[in-house]
């Protein structure tokens, strides 16, 4: 029998329910395509400060490294808030992405028939929304120095180099061949020379790639057109604030953040974790949606297990539950069926079942 080990980070807040509802889908899984995944457990963000007194620590690092895939909840919470920018919850997301070198960020925003409704955007506008924002994840402002701040002044230095604008233009233009055949790259090139040299390279990197067709928008247009008509883009590509900006504006033609699953990929490791927040005002109350988090496990089975038809059961499986009416309580509307946390893993779990063929 086949096994991969996983490095599974609950976090805080919700991420221990949704993690829990994930797990058990992913276990569903390994039964129906007789392979194992072994799961070793670590604590990260707010919990970990709690616990050692730091977000992330070496040896949880070193767990994850070990590991074929990562699965993250979700961290951070007002309880940390006040704590120095360099030892809150959030250290721990761009410690795990320095650590592991997880340069390109992949957050599909898709829109379900079933949920066409549901956004804050009129149906026509998102109906039929398909679009795969890659965001470069470990340069830019988050990472580059000098950076500080005294009574007087902050700053950050935004910094890209060749080979990091590189790496991520190659992943949006591979994408762009297994989709629809285009990319858009966002930046700001009229006021910041990086952005200059971001769009740039993009454009050397395009002359590998014919068969794709490639548009620059500025990041503020971008903005307003993902609200406006979001079905004018096929694959998003951009720098680490932006793709930050744009993938939650992005959530919001979904209709909820709950919704929406991400992959971070580098040369030799993976992460896998819902696009939302730790929501700690309902934490412990049953009614997290566990569909981001499944559906991060689905990205996990397809892009770096080698699983794709399992990913894909699971992807038609949320299709269909949503399809019937089964709605967590961000979603629920009159006439919907509301469910918790564990009936929506359950729901995804019997439909899995009825699509075996799929799998196996």
């Amino acid at each position: 029998m086949e096994s991969y080990k996983i490095a599974v980070l609950p976090g805080d807040g919700i991420g221990p329910e949704v993690m829990q509802a994930a797990l058990k889908v992913l276990d569903t899984v390994g039964e129906i395509e007789n392979v194992r995944f072994d799961y070793e457990y670590a604590q990260v963000g707010g919990c970990a400060i709690d616990e050692t007194g730091a977000p992330l620590s070496k040896e949880t690092l070193q767990m994850c490294q070990r590991s074929d895939a990562v699965l993250l909840g979700a961290v951070g919470g007002p309880k940390w808030e006040s704590l120095p920018q360099d030892q809150k919850p959030e250290q721990a997301l761009l410690k795990l992405r320095g650590g592991l070198g997880l340069y390109s960020n992949l957050r599909p925003t898709v829109v379900f028939p079933a949920l066409a409704d549901a956004s804050s955007l009129r149906e026509e506008i998102v109906s039929g929304v398909d679009v795969m924002v890659v965001r470069e994840l470990t340069g830019g402002i988050y990472f580059g120095t000098p950076k500080g701040a005294d009574k007087n002044k902050g700053w950050n230095t935004m910094v890209y180099e060749r080979h990091e604008v590189e790496r991520i233009a190659h992943v949006a233009f591979d994408l762009a061949q297994k989709r629809n055949g285009r990319v858009c790259s966002v930046d700001k090139a009229n006021v910041l020379d990086v952005s200059q040299f971001w769009r740039d390279i993009v454009v050397e990197v395009h002359k590998d790639y014919p068969d794709v067709e490639l548009e620059h928008m500025y990041v503020d247009n971008a903005a307003m057109q993902l609200v406006r008509t979001p079905k004018q883009f096929d694959v998003i590509v951009t720098s680490n604030m932006f793709g930050d900006i744009l993938s939650d504006i992005a959530s919001m033609v979904t209709g909820s953040l709950g919704m929406l699953p991400s992959a971070s990929l580098g040369e030799k490791y993976a992460l896998y974790e819902p696009v939302h927040g730790s929501a700690p005002d309902i934490a412990g109350q049953g009614k997290a949606n566990p569909l981001a988090m499944i559906m991060s496990v689905s990205m996990m089975l397809s892009y770096t297990l080698d699983l794709p038809k399992a990913g894909a059961a699971i992807q038609t499986a949320v299709s269909e539950v949503l399809e019937e009416g089964y709605r967590t309580g961000e979603l629920y509307r009159q006439g919907d069926k509301l469910v918790n946390t564990d009936e929506m893993s359950d729901l995804v779990i019997k439909k899995m079942a009825e699509v075996r063929e799929n799998i196996a």
